[in-house]
């Protein structure tokens, strides 16, 4: 027997409710754009600045104690990682601990470092603070500057891979989902309140990354049924492309969030906030595959006088 998501053929009318779940999808993203705006973000240390302190210590680094030591002294976001080298001997333990900067201040004071430090030999008296460094506001607004810029070329870059590759219909629907999924993910991070750090913006570009992968499948199946289904209705052509790919969508994404909620559950605080982007883009980037991207260029029309046999358009035969 093999395992089956969905049954080998099926006929869905993911196109009965366009307008529904386009207008639902529309009000989404404003609702989380308002968040956004009136909320805010929860934005971590490497946005808002703070100072990172570097300790070694010959006992191996416990996080849960250093987190429950440093939580005492109520200086709001902390970030404790362990750092992990093949060059370090057994008796070399070594963890980053990075601080937010204090409510008026550009970085964490001395007296507030001299505490924290005081507290974790508290926990471990052979430990040893060989670096303290500090980020201002300055450098927190070149990194948001920087991520902001990243997301915004990745996007035109797709934006241009899908119209050499298929239609500008098909690239103006690609990029309207990839802003669907980023900006409810930003949207969602803003309502909860959980904290938006450069992780967060590795999130944001691997979502983009998947949830683009799902379209061009589904669009690849699109141009070879429009070819084959020359006389059918474009909306019945995209209907049979979607239910034709739909078991190895679900298939993917499944097996996907199998493995991102085993992280969310046991992969601790660190990266929590990364698996949680992670697991709501893959939800968020299977829906607006079909219901935003497909929706747009049905709105759209494809121009299907004019497509070949053997090619969509004249880029067509580019390798993908």
């Amino acid at each position: 027997m093999r395992l089956r998501l969905a049954p080998d053929v099926t006929t869905i009318d993911f196109f009965r409710h366009a307008k529904v779940t386009f207008g639902a999808s529309c009000v989404a993203m404003v609702l989380s754009l308002i968040a956004w705006v009136f909320i805010g973000l929860n934005f971590g240390i490497d946005f808002r600045g703070g100072t990172t302190i570097r300790t070694e210590s010959v006992q191996a680094v416990d996080v849960g104690a250093y987190r429950t030591a440093i939580d005492a002294l109520s200086l709001g976001d902390v970030s404790i990682t362990e750092v992990f080298d093949p060059t370090f001997g057994p008796e070399k333990n070594v963890a980053m601990i990075r601080i937010q900067a204090q409510e008026g201040q550009e970085s964490v004071a001395a007296d507030t470092v001299s505490a924290v430090e005081a507290a974790l030999q508290q926990v471990d008296v052979s430990i040893t603070f060989p670096s303290v460094e500090s980020v201002g506001p300055k450098v927190s607004g070149e990194l948001i500057t920087t991520a902001l810029i990243a997301v915004a070329v990745s996007l035109a870059a797709i934006l241009f891979y899908i119209w050499l590759r298929f239609e500008w219909q098909f690239s103006v629907g690609a990029v309207a989902a990839l802003f669907h999924d980023v900006i409810l993910t930003i949207g969602i991070f803003s309502v909860l309140q959980i904290r938006f750090d450069l992780a967060t913006i590795a999130a944001l570009l691997t979502i983009i990354g998947y949830s683009i992968n799902d379209t061009v499948v589904i669009f690849d199946r699109l141009r070879e049924n429009l070819i084959k289904f020359r006389r059918r209705d474009l909306k019945d052509v995209m209907n049979l492309s979607v239910n034709e790919t739909l078991s190895r969508t679900l298939m993917t994404s499944g097996t996907t969030l199998l493995a991102l909620i085993a992280l969310l559950i046991l992969g601790g605080d660190v990266i929590r906030g990364f698996v949680f982007a992670i697991s709501w883009g893959v939800i968020v980037g299977t829906y607006s595959s079909v219901f935003v991207a497909k929706n747009i260029v049905l709105f759209l029309g494809v121009n299907r006088e004019e497509k070949r046999e053997d090619k969509g358009n004249q880029f067509a035969d580019i390798d993908a």
